[in-house]
C-alpha cells in the first residue's frame, strides 16, 4: 500500500502540489476561525445557582437555602459533584457535571427543577443560575472616570450615583449587544433609588403606619387603559394616567384622611433621591469608581471578543456625556498578545535554524527548501485540525511543537533521494525524466518505512495523554492533540509531497556534497565507537553510575501542575477583620492603592470590594481583590527586575498599613486556583464535619504544621466566625398583649432598616425603585430603633 501511495504521488505530481495549495488555502481559510487564548481553559462542565436573600445571617442561608438547593439537584443525570458556599444575604450552589456534558442540557435540567425548588425557599426569595460562562471568562474589564471640571445636567459635579446610572442605562445595554459577551457584571457605585424617609413621631402624630406609606404610594402610581370608544367615526383610545413623575408627585401622594383632612407622604417623611444598600464597591487609583467586567460565553474565541468589545468602547464613547469616559483596566488580549507573540517568534526562530542547518547538512538549497516546505504546510493542516476539534491556539497547543521532529521523516527521504541521483548522474550529463522518476521512487521506498516508524514512535508516545480526565486533561489534550496532528499531516506529507517535490524540481546536475563537519563527527563516532565496543564493562558500569545518579537526582527535584503563566500583572487578595464596614473597607482600599501607585513598577490599580452585582465570585465586605497593572518591563527603572520582584516591593510599601493581610497572585493564576479547589490559594486542606467550633479548632491544628513546612508562605484559616450580629429578640408576650403577630414586628423593622420598595418610578427606558425606609440618621442608630412605632389592629386600637 505505501508504495502504491510513493508511485501515485510521484506519478502525480502535479497533482500533490496542487493538494499543497488546497492544503494552504484551508489553513489560511481556518486560521481566521482560531480560537486564541494564552491558556487552556480549564473549567469544568458547572452551573452556578445563586440565592440572593436580603438579611439573612450565613447559618440561616445555609440552613433555609443551600441546604435545600443543594439537596434539591443530587440526583441531576452526569452530576460528578456539587459545593456550595454560604455568606451572608446570599447562597451560592455550584454544581459540577461529567465531562462531555453540553451545557446546554445540564441548565435545561436544572431550569426544570427551579420552579419546584423556588417553592421551597422562603418568600419572596427566588434561585437563579448564574451566566453560561466559564471560570476564566472575565476576559475585559473597564472603569469609568469623569473629568473634574464635568457636570451633569443640573449643574452638579458627577457622583457615583451618576456614573453608576450611566453605565445601567447606557454603557451596558450597548456593550451587551457584542457577539461573545454573555454578561456585564457590574460593581461598584449605587443604584439611583427614589427614597421615602418617614420620621417617627411625624407617624405617630398623624397615627400612620410604615404599611400605610407602602400602599399609598403602590396605589398612586400606575396607569389604567380603559378601552376605546368610537365616535364620528373616530376610535379613542381611553388611558387614565397616574404614574408618577418627580419627587414632588411622590410626596404630594396622599396616605390616608384624619378628621375628614388628607395626610400626604410630605406630612410625614423627606423624599428624594438616594442610594442602594449596596453589597459591593470598586476603587481605581485611590478613588471611588464604577467597574464593570465583561463576560464571555463558554466556548467563544476571548481574543477576538475583547477585541470587539474595545471597539464597542470606542463607539459606546461618543454616545456618554461630556467628560465622562471609559477607561479599559484589564484586557486580556493584551496577555494573549504576549503569549503568541511568544509562541510565533519560538517558532519562527525554531523553523529558521531548521532551514539554516538542513542546508548546512544536505549542501543543497533545493533540497533545503523542499523539507523546509513542511513546516509550514504541516502548521496549516494542523491549524484546520485544530479548529475542526475545537482546539485553541496557546502556550500549551503551540508551544509543543517541535519543527525538528516535524521534518525528521522529509529529511531522510531528501537526503537519500539526493543520493541516489547523485550516484545515478555519475558519468552522465543528466537523468532522463523517467529515469530520475524511477530513481526517486526506490530512494523513498529505501528508507520510508524506518522513517514511518520514527515518526509514529514519537506519536505514541503522546497518545496516553487522552487518558486523563478532569483538570489534567483539559491542560494536556490541547498539547497531546496538537503535536500529534502535526506529526501526522508531516508523515502524509512526506509520504506523498516530497517525493513528488524531489521529482518535479531536484532536475539538472546533482553533486552529493559531503559537509566537513559531518566528516569530522562521523570519524569521531567511528574512534569512540570501536573503544565502547573494546571496553564494555567500562562503558557498561559508567552507564549504570549515571542512571543510579539520575534517579538520585530526580528524587530530590520539586514537581508542580504547570510552571507559573508569568502574567505580567499581579493580583493582590486583601482581606481585613470580619465585619468591617463596606464604607470602612473602601477608606482602606484607597489608602492601599495610593501606597501601591508610589512603586514605580506600577501603572495602574483597581480593585473590587464584596459581591458584584451578578454573584459569580461572592465576597464579604471585609474581602477585595486588588488588580495591580505593571507598566512594560522596559519602562522600570530596573528592567532586570522579575514580577516576583515587584511582588516583594509592593508588600513592603503597604506593610506598614494597619488591618490588613495580603495574599499575592496573578489574575489568571487566581482562577485556576478557584476552579480546581474552590479556593484562591496553591494549596488547600479541607476539613469537614457538623460542628463548627471542633472544626475550628482542628484548623488551627493543621495551620501550625503547615506554617511549618520550608517554603509556605501566607498560610491562614478561611474566615468562618468573627461577624458580627444584632439580634432583636421579640418578647412574644408583649406582642399578644398588644394584639401584635411576631411577622407584624418582622416586616415592620424590614422595611425600616432594609427598607421594601413600593413601586418603579420610570424616566423614559429607565426605571427607578421607590424605596420606603428610616432616614440613614436613624436607621443607623441603634437607640432610636427604640422608639419606632409599631401599627396596631383596629380592634386592639378600640
Amino acid at each position: 500500500m505505501i508504495e502504491s501511495i510513493l508511485r501515485l504521488s510521484i506519478e502525480r505530481r502535479w497533482l500533490m502540489l496542487a493538494l499543497a495549495i488546497l492544503i494552504m488555502g484551508t489553513g489560511f481559510y481556518h486560521y481566521q476561525k482560531l480560537p486564541i487564548d494564552a491558556v487552556p481553559d480549564i473549567t469544568n462542565v458547572q452551573v452556578q445557582i445563586n440565592t440572593q436573600a436580603p438579611g439573612y445571617s450565613p447559618l440561616e442561608v445555609e440552613q433555609r437555602i443551600t441546604f435545600n438547593v443543594e439537596t434539591a439537584f443530587s440526583g441531576l443525570p452526569n452530576l460528578s459533584y456539587s459545593r456550595s458556599l454560604s455568606r451572608y444575604g446570599l447562597s451560592q450552589v455550584t454544581l459540577v457535571f461529567d465531562e462531555g456534558t453540553d451545557i446546554y442540557f445540564a441548565r435545561n435540567l436544572i431550569d426544570q427543577r427551579l420552579s419546584s425548588v423556588n417553592q421551597q425557599l422562603p418568600a419572596g426569595i427566588e434561585a437563579e443560575m448564574g451566566p453560561i460562562a466559564t471560570g476564566l471568562g472575565e476576559i475585559f474589564m473597564y472603569s469609568i472616570q469623569v473629568k473634574s471640571d464635568a457636570l451633569q445636567k443640573n449643574g452638579e459635579p458627577y457622583d457615583i450615583i451618576a456614573l453608576r446610572e450611566i453605565q445601567d442605562w447606557i454603557i451596558k445595554p450597548q456593550l451587551a449587544l457584542v457577539k461573545g459577551i454573555i454578561e456585564v457584571n457590574t460593581i461598584g457605585g449605587y443604584e439611583k433609588q427614589y427614597h421615602v424617609t418617614p420620621w417617627p413621631e411625624k407617624m405617630l402624630a398623624f397615627n400612620v403606619s410604615l404599611t400605610e406609606i407602602q400602599t399609598a404610594i403602590n396605589r398612586n402610581n400606575q396607569n389604567q387603559g380603559a378601552g376605546f370608544i368610537e365616535t364620528n367615526g373616530q376610535q379613542l383610545l381611553v388611558r387614565i394616567p397616574g404614574q408618577l413623575q418627580n419627587t414632588q408627585d411622590i410626596a404630594n401622594v396622599v396616605i390616608k384622611t384624619l378628621d375628614a383632612s388628607p395626610v400626604f407622604i410630605k406630612d410625614v417623611a423627606d423624599v428624594a433621591i438616594g442610594k442602594e444598600l449596596r453589597s459591593g464597591a470598586a476603587t481605581q487609583d485611590g478613588k471611588e469608581t464604577v467597574i464593570a467586567t465583561a463576560m464571555m460565553l463558554a466556548g467563544e474565541n476571548s481574543r477576538q471578543v475583547a477585541i470587539n468589545a474595545t471597539q464597542k468602547l470606542t463607539q459606546i464613547q461618543k454616545s456618554l456625556p461630556p467628560g465622562v469616559e471609559l477607561n479599559v483596566v484589564y484586557n486580556r488580549t493584551t496577555l494573549v498578545d504576549k503569549a503568541i507573540a511568544t509562541v510565533q517568534k519560538n517558532l519562527l526562530e525554531g523553523a529558521l535554524l531548521v532551514i539554516a542547518v538542513l542546508f548546512l547538512l544536505l549542501g543543497n538549497i533545493r533540497a533545503a527548501l523542499i523539507t523546509a516546505a513542511v513546516i509550514p504546510l504541516a502548521m496549516l493542516g494542523t491549524i484546520t485540525g485544530m479548529v475542526r476539534t475545537d482546539v485553541s491556539a496557546n502556550l500549551m497547543s503551540l508551544g509543543a511543537l517541535d519543527f525538528g521532529l516535524i521534518v525528521d521523516g522529509a529529511v531522510i527521504i531528501v537526503e537519500n533521494a539526493i543520493r541516489r541521483l547523485a550516484q545515478a548522474q555519475k558519468g552522465k550529463l543528466a537523468l532522463n525524466k523517467k529515469e530520475r522518476l524511477h530513481i526517486v521512487f526506490e530512494a523513498t521506498n529505501e528508507v520510508i518505512r524506518p522513517s514511518l516508524f520514527g515518526v509514529l514512535i514519537i506519536t505514541l508516545v503522546y497518545i496516553p495523554l487522552f487518558s486523563l480526565s478532569g483538570v489534567e486533561g483539559k491542560m494536556f489534550h490541547p498539547m497531546a492533540a496538537t503535536v500529534v496532528m502535526a506529526l501526522l499531516i508531516a508523515l502524509f506529507l512526506s509520504l506523498t509531497l516530497v517525493p513528488a517535490m524531489v521529482a518535479l524540481f531536484m532536475t539538472g546536475p546533482i553533486a552529493e556534497k559531503e559537509n566537513k563537519a559531518m566528516v569530522k563527527t562521523q570519524h569521531f563516532y567511528e574512534r569512540s565507537l570501536s573503544w565502547a565496543m573494546s571496553a564494555p564493562k567500562t562503558v557498561i558500569g559508567f552507564a549504570s553510575i549515571l542512571v543510579i545518579s539520575c534517579v538520585y537526582l530526580a528524587s530530590t527535584l520539586g514537581s508542580e501542575f504547570i510552571p507559573q503563566l508569568k502574567e505580567g500583572d499581579i493580583a493582590l487578595h486583601a482581606m481585613r477583620t470580619p465585619g468591617t464596614g463596606l464604607e470602612q473597607a473602601v477608606i482602606m482600599q484607597t489608602q492601599l492603592e495610593k501606597e501601591i501607585l508610589k512603586v514605580a513598577e506600577v501603572k495602574t490599580v483597581f480593585s473590587k470590594i464584596g459581591t458584584a452585582e451578578v454573584a459569580t465570585d461572592p465576597m464579604p465586605p471585609n474581602v477585595a481583590d486588588t488588580f495591580v497593572m505593571l507598566k512594560p518591563q522596559k519602562q522600570w527603572p530596573d528592567p532586570s527586575l522579575s514580577q516576583q520582584d515587584i511582588s516583594e516591593k509592593i508588600e513592603q510599601a503597604v506593610g506598614h498599613l494597619p488591618g490588613n493581610n495580603y495574599e499575592f497572585t496573578q489574575p489568571i493564576q487566581m482562577r485556576f486556583n478557584e476552579l480546581i479547589s474552590g479556593v484562591r490559594a496553591d494549596l488547600a486542606v479541607k476539613i469537614y464535619g457538623d460542628d463548627l467550633d471542633i472544626l475550628l479548632a482542628q484548623a488551627q491544628a493543621v495551620l501550625s504544621q503547615l506554617q511549618t513546612i520550608p517554603g509556605a508562605a501566607d498560610a491562614r484559616i478561611e474566615q468562618v466566625t468573627g461577624l458580627p450580629m444584632l439580634s432583636i429578640e421579640p418578647d412574644k408576650i408583649a406582642l399578644a398583649q398588644y394584639g401584635l403577630s411576631l411577622n407584624d414586628l418582622q416586616q415592620t423593622l424590614t422595611a425600616a432598616i432594609a427598607g421594601k420598595s413600593s413601586g418603579l418610578m420610570f424616566e423614559g427606558d429607565r426605571r427607578f425603585h421607590i424605596v420606603v425606609r428610616l432616614p440613614e440618621q436613624l436607621r443607623n442608630n441603634i437607640q432610636e430603633l427604640n422608639k419606632l412605632p409599631i401599627a396596631l389592629s383596629a380592634t386592639h386600637n378600640n
